[in-house]
């Protein structure tokens, strides 16, 4: 999702994305299948076999990943290939981010603290 579609979307709908996908993003496997799907896409069978899951199980944490808007399906003949959406993960990125200003402006108050301590001291 652009920046200008996601300023756009209603605040209900963009916390509810970021439940979605932080939920999503809690599973390992999860991670894992996300990891093996970032570089180029591949079929369910191929996630299975290189993260060493049944292919019940991988298709279930794909339908989670594609539920939470973080991977996306495209077909190549009979196969069904995965991919990461970087768009998808937009909305986790725009929510960790926020926190850095906050984080730097503590930081520089604390040295900035413990400068003046020094000088005194």
């Amino acid at each position: 999702m652009s920046e200008a579609v996601r300023s756009r979307a209603p605040a209900s709908s963009r916390t509810t994305a970021l439940d979605l996908a932080l939920r999503a993003l809690a599973d390992g496997n999860r991670r894992r299948i996300l990891n093996a799907v970032r570089s180029r896409p591949r079929a369910v069978g191929d996630i299975a076999e290189r993260l060493a899951l049944s292919q019940q199980t991988a298709s279930h944490h794909l339908r989670v990943l594609s539920a939470a808007g973080l991977v996306c399906e495209k077909r190549d003949g009979a196969r069904h290939l995965f991919l990461v959406r970087t768009d998808g993960l937009g909305v986790v990125h725009d929510f960790l981010d926020s926190f850095w200003p906050k984080r730097l402006s503590a930081l520089k108050a604390a040295a900035e603290n413990t400068a003046r301590e020094r000088k005194r001291g």
